[in-house]
């Protein structure tokens, strides 16, 4: 006795085939390549994100700093120059597999928080600026930022871990060899090692 097949029998058999050969192939990881990269994409946001908050305070800091210290003047002009760079240099996340480029992101930052620092350690001279409600708010700000900044940091370092691991492991690089070729490792965001902690900014 032969069985026959009625065309809704074919294409219902066909759909749960199709259905379970998606369920497998999602499952394999063929999609950790790209979810991977789109998290590590968003945390350089989040990382960029927290440098403009910073980058947005420092010229209300700078000129309450100004009001009690105007002869702190080379100190200012630092400060200002370096949040002129740091604002400038950016980087778009297409270009995190360039590590030169994240290092001249890196490196502009670093002299902005070498700036900052120098001008927060002149308020010590200024009881009177140290007890400014403005200052205070600033400062109490800035401190913020610089821990965000630093979770920032630490989150996008371990989505690049995450994602780099992927592309260098089994199946993950067989996956972006054959499928996602253009995917490349990104490059980690480093530190000196004197920047690893955020600046003191209490008073």
């Amino acid at each position: 006795m032969r069985l026959s097949l009625t065309a809704p029998a074919i294409r219902m058999f066909a759909a749960l085939t199709l259905t379970g050969l998606a369920l497998s192939v999602a499952g394999c990881g063929v999609n950790n390549v790209p979810t991977l990269e789109e998290q590590a994409k968003a945390r350089w946001s989040d990382v960029q994100n927290q440098y403009q908050r910073r980058a947005d305070l420092i010229p209300n800091l700078v000129e309450t700093v100004k009001g009690f210290a105007r002869q702190e003047e080379k100190v200012l002009t630092e400060v200002v120059e370096a949040r002129a760079k740091a604002t400038q240099v950016t980087i778009d996340a297409s270009k995190l597999s360039d590590p030169e480029a994240v290092k001249r992101f890196q490196d502009a930052q670093a002299q902005l928080s070498g700036a900052l620092g120098r001008l927060l350690a002149v308020s010590e001279n200024y009881p009177d600026l140290k007890s400014n409600q403005n200052f205070l708010a600033l400062q109490s700000q800035l401190e913020g930022t610089e821990n965000r900044i630093a979770v920032a940091r630490r989150d996008y370092i371990q989505a690049v871990q995450a994602y780099n691991t992927e592309l260098r492991t089994i199946p993950g690089r067989w996956i972006a060899a054959w499928l996602y070729p253009e995917a490349k490792p990104m490059a980690t965001f480093e530190t000196a090692q004197e920047n690893h902690a955020p600046p003191k900014v209490s008073f």
